[in-house]
């Protein structure tokens, strides 16, 4: 038996679906540089390289603001020692980070954005499968909150892929067994919301880091949130 739980309510009897399928992978933030911010600063080449435009994107993705992309939060490789197996996701919820074990002693580490409190979770699953620009379809009980979700309920085919679908770019799925948990790693295009609690329950990437991850990462691969 999984210890794969969420903190909005105490499981009994053994594992519940209940208290999976709050996830919803929405947000409530918008994505703009701060108010009165300073003249973009000058951007290091890699950088550019890792957050600057995607023309060749089914859906082109515009450059990141460097003003709204904290620098600890920028995807880099470093230094780690786990006793998880290389291939392993690491979420941590403390620091809002997200680590891809390497051989060797390194990981790719990513800044994220986390779910609001209340819809925070955490344990051990895997990554079941994933998918580019993924259609997003809000589950019941978030169309009962926000009954002008219902738009893009099951029963009407969902939100189709694009800039403005909440999952972003790319889309991991998260399943404990053969049930899928409900919740993602995805992409975003509101790169202030990473470093925040902001999204209903899902782990959210830079759209940019999200396409990285998304390459790197094999179907089955573990996935702890701690």
């Amino acid at each position: 038996m999984s210890n794969f739980v969420t903190r909005r309510r105490v499981l009994r009897g053994g594992f519940a679906l209940a208290g999976l399928t709050l996830a919803g992978c929405s947000t409530t933030t918008t994505s703009r540089a701060p108010v009165g911010a300073p003249e973009q600063p000058r951007v290091d080449a890699s950088f550019l390289q890792n957050y600057g435009p995607r023309s060749q994107e089914q859906f082109p993705l515009p450059a990141i603001d460097p003003r709204v992309l904290a620098p600890k939060f920028r995807r880099q490789r470093i230094s780690y020692r786990s006793s998880e197996a290389p291939g392993t996701v690491i979420v941590d919820t403390r620091d809002f980070y997200l680590y891809l074990v390497e051989p060797s002693g390194t990981a790719m580490r990513y800044g994220v954005g986390l779910g609001r409190q209340g819809f925070e979770w955490s344990g051990r699953a895997r990554i079941a499968w994933k998918r580019p620009w993924p259609t997003w379809t809000p589950p019941d009980e978030m169309i009962a909150r926000e009954p002008e979700l219902e738009k893009y309920s099951a029963r009407n085919g969902g939100m189709q892929p694009g800039l403005g679908n909440p999952l972003g770019a790319r889309a991991l799925y998260i399943f404990q067994g053969n049930v899928d948990t409900l919740y993602r790693l995805h992409g975003t295009n509101e790169p202030a919301s990473i470093g925040k609690a902001v999204s209903s329950g899902c782990v959210r990437l830079i759209n940019q880091d999200v396409i990285d991850l998304f390459d790197r990462v094999r179907p089955g691969a573990a996935i702890v949130v701690t």
